[in-house]
């Protein structure tokens, strides 16, 4: 979407007879831009903005993978700068389908257009359960892999690992096993992390340790040569105190707040750069299908969060695996503005345990999925 208007824009100059022709064919075009923008992402009151609308792209990526290459579940992915796609394949494929196929590398990189342009990864190394990533200002490519209990820092093509938070294999337990009693301690060690996000401002990484109940249950902030700084859990009032504070996902804002996915709770919480407990965002939902009878409500409505490309980031894009959607939120005050997605399923559109969101400048939003084992991308709809 963000290509489009120049070419057309000054295709359309190179084709005027006159200047005047050409000033107003142009103010035209502009503003008919502008529009588009606006009534996407914000300046105009809430109750004039229509509710943002998306549909899949059949035609990204762009198939077939390469050399045959299969992946399994799909455990994060992220964009960087340039609007390049990174998915994590934790390649857990069924051992027979590789009679008729490559295992995919553990990172796949593509470009705006959906062409692979780079892979990479050893599994040995970037260990087990991939789970989240990050890319920095710098093209630096961060990884946790919540199994192995480690964050990496590798250089843009993979080639060098840079930096290394918390010892292969070792968990901040009391016996530093997986079975150990979980320690939360002051240091930069963790157990069961599940997502982390680099603060562009001050350079720190912020790790949400605490994938799964036995593990951890905090956020660990620590500064760019891997120093432990401060850490805090996630906010329970008294009534709250049986749910279990498992943050799964965290990024941070532009104007600095940490949004932390308070899964087992359905909500999002919002926290300032120290901690500070800001408010919630609740995720509601309602089962499609009555629940007596069946496990119901029990993979979360705030798995994984994005931000829209505004400058005020008004949206909040959250993958709900309750109801197997998208949801789109208000970020100031919270509303549920629409949701997207065919619920669960195999077919375009659909889900299957969605696990990992991303937007890009133009506001194309990407889901990659777990169980699925593929990457889907939305288009917004012009209204």
């Amino acid at each position: 979407m963000g290509k489009q208007c120049p070419q057309g824009f000054y295709g359309v100059q190179m084709n005027m007879q006159s200047r005047k022709a050409s000033r107003r064919i142009a103010a035209a075009g502009l503003c008919t831009w502008l529009v588009v923008l606006i009534g996407l992402f914000g300046a105009l009151p809430a109750q004039t903005q229509p509710a943002p609308r998306y549909e899949v792209d059949p035609n990204w990526p762009q198939l077939p993978l390469p050399d045959r290459w299969l992946t399994g579940g799909l455990g994060g992915m992220c964009i960087d700068g340039r609007d390049h796609v990174f998915v994590l394949n934790r390649q857990n494929v069924v051992p027979e389908d590789l009679d008729a196929s490559h295992l995919a590398p553990p990172v796949i990189e593509f470009d705006p257009e959906g062409q692979v342009v780079r892979s990479w990864g050893d599994p040995n190394r970037l260990g087990s359960r991939l789970h989240d990533c990050h890319v920095d200002a710098n093209q630096h490519v961060w990884i946790v892999a919540a199994g192995t209990g480690v964050v990496q820092k590798y250089s843009s093509d993979g080639d060098e690992l840079l930096l290394q938070l918390g010892d292969t294999g070792v968990f901040d337990s009391s016996d530093g096993s997986r079975e150990g009693h979980p320690l939360n301690s002051d240091r930069a060690q963790f157990f069961l992390p599940s997502s982390l996000a680099v603060d562009a401002a001050t350079g720190d990484i912020y790790v949400a340790d605490g994938e799964l109940t036995g593990g951890n249950q905090r956020i660990a902030v620590i500064d760019r040569s891997g120093q432990f700084l401060r850490q805090w859990a996630l906010h329970r009032t008294e009534s709250e105190r049986a749910i279990v504070p498992l943050p799964h996902c965290l990024r941070i804002s532009d104007d600095g707040l940490v949004y932390v996915c308070d899964r087992e709770a359905d909500r999002i919480q919002v926290f300032d750069r120290m901690g500070n407990f800001v408010r919630n965002i609740d995720v509601p939902w309602q089962p499609a299908t009555p629940p007596e009878g069946r496990r119901s409500g029990t993979r979360g409505t705030a798995v994984v969060l994005a931000f829209s490309p505004d400058p005020e980031q008004r949206l909040l894009f959250v993958v709900n695996q309750n109801s197997v959607r998208v949801d789109i939120l208000n970020r100031r005050t919270g509303e549920l503005l629409s949701s997207f997605g065919g619920g669960p399923g195999r077919y375009r559109g659909q889900f299957t345990l969605p696990h990992g969101i991303g937007v890009d400048s133009a506001g194309n939003v990407y889901v990659a999925e777990q169980e699925g084992r593929r990457i889907q991308k939305f288009k917004p709809v012009i209204p």
